[in-house]
């Protein structure tokens, strides 16, 4: 059975989290923001003094950390051994530094995947990442990739006042071996560039309209 999950994978910066949010809200679904379950982990394993790019360390600290999702507000929020992670957290520049890293090693992927396909049960979903509709749920027929180009997300980044740089992001969550960032089989490519927020939102809910005729 196909799973009641509209999918929205992109690039970092690339608008998805904006439209996917707007795209929630208008259907009346719970918008779930992945990207922010792999920054909370990445916030636990800064928080326990390891260094993102030790792939082991990583392994064995994300195994004792306790995550969870609950619903606020129509989303999702994140909570780390019982505090909820604020937007502060979950971005700050060195979060935005490892996130890539820490979200590479496996068993991470692993373990959250599971826990991303577990909130089918919370009911119709929007949900935004880097693998949803290519490994999370790829047998969903609603799925949508964000795109824009490099120099238009890097000035985004720069106005949100992060200094992560999107194309060394964009390396990593690409090249790494456990569920690279792709588009996904079947998914409508969107160049996010030059829309605006609205215009983005309505060529969403036009496909999920056409795929649902």
């Amino acid at each position: 059975m196909q799973p009641d999950v509209i999918t929205l994978d992109g690039p970092a910066a690339s608008g998805k989290s904006s439209v996917a949010r707007l795209v929630a809200a208008r259907l009346g679904r719970t918008y779930v923001n992945t990207g922010n379950m792999y920054r909370a982990m990445t916030w636990a394993v800064l928080a326990q003094g390891v260094d993102p790019a030790n792939p082991e360390s990583v392994r064995a600290a994300a195994a004792a950390v306790q995550l969870d999702s609950p619903v606020a507000d129509g989303q999702t929020q994140v909570r780390v051994d019982g505090r909820v992670l604020t937007t502060d957290d979950l971005n700050s520049d060195a979060v935005n530094a490892g996130v890539s890293l820490v979200a590479r090693v496996p068993e991470v992927r692993e373990r959250l995947v599971s826990d991303q396909r577990a909130l089918v049960a919370l009911g119709p979903l929007v949900m935004e990442g880097r693998d949803i509709g290519s490994v999370v749920f790829p047998d969903s027929r609603l799925k949508f990739y964000i795109d824009a180009s490099e120099e238009v997300r890097a000035a985004r980044r720069r106005a949100q006042g992060h200094a992560d740089q999107v194309a060394e992001r964009d390396r990593l969550d690409s090249t790494r071996k456990s569920s690279p960032l792709v588009v996904p089989e079947g998914a409508q490519v969107i160049d996010n560039s030059h829309l605006t927020l609205e215009q983005a939102v309505e060529v969403v809910l036009a496909g999920v309209a056409e795929r649902l005729a």
